[in-house]
């Protein structure tokens, strides 16, 4: 196997843990504040959660119709593969650490917008949007 081979796979080796790993904490974290929510009756809002709070307005989503756990899945997913993405792109180019930075803003920004986007517009056709 040629050094290009082996490192691909050490790349993807790489790519699975961090993102394994990022998703279980994400998803783990987003579920017990779910869970303190429904316990202690707080005031906070279900729309105040990361991925929520960009993807109701943007999109007009009525949370009544939305299968929450689903879309807290998914949106855990999201930021694990954002996550994971980003940093193995980051520690593979052998930049300095200011063009390192500006890509990894650069990569982190476009991956969300563009991920986000996606993810919002699947739940439209979905039919959970205010407006169907």
């Amino acid at each position: 196997m040629s050094e290009f081979g082996i490192n691909l796979v050490w790349a993807s080796i790489l790519f699975i843990l961090i993102f394994l790993v990022n998703f279980l904490w994400i998803f783990k974290r987003s579920y017990e504040n779910i869970k303190k929510q429904k316990k202690k009756k707080k005031n906070k809002k279900l729309e105040d959660f990361i991925g929520l709070s960009y993807l109701i307005p943007k999109f007009n989503l009525d949370i009544n119709k939305m299968n929450l756990n689903y879309v807290f899945f998914m949106v855990s997913l999201i930021n694990a593969f954002i996550i994971a993405f980003v940093f193995l792109v980051i520690s593979c180019i052998p930049w300095s650490i200011g063009f390192s930075m500006l890509l990894g803003f650069v990569l982190l920004f476009g991956l969300i917008y563009s991920l986000y986007e996606f993810f919002g517009r699947s739940l439209v056709k979905k039919g959970w949007s205010k407006n169907v």
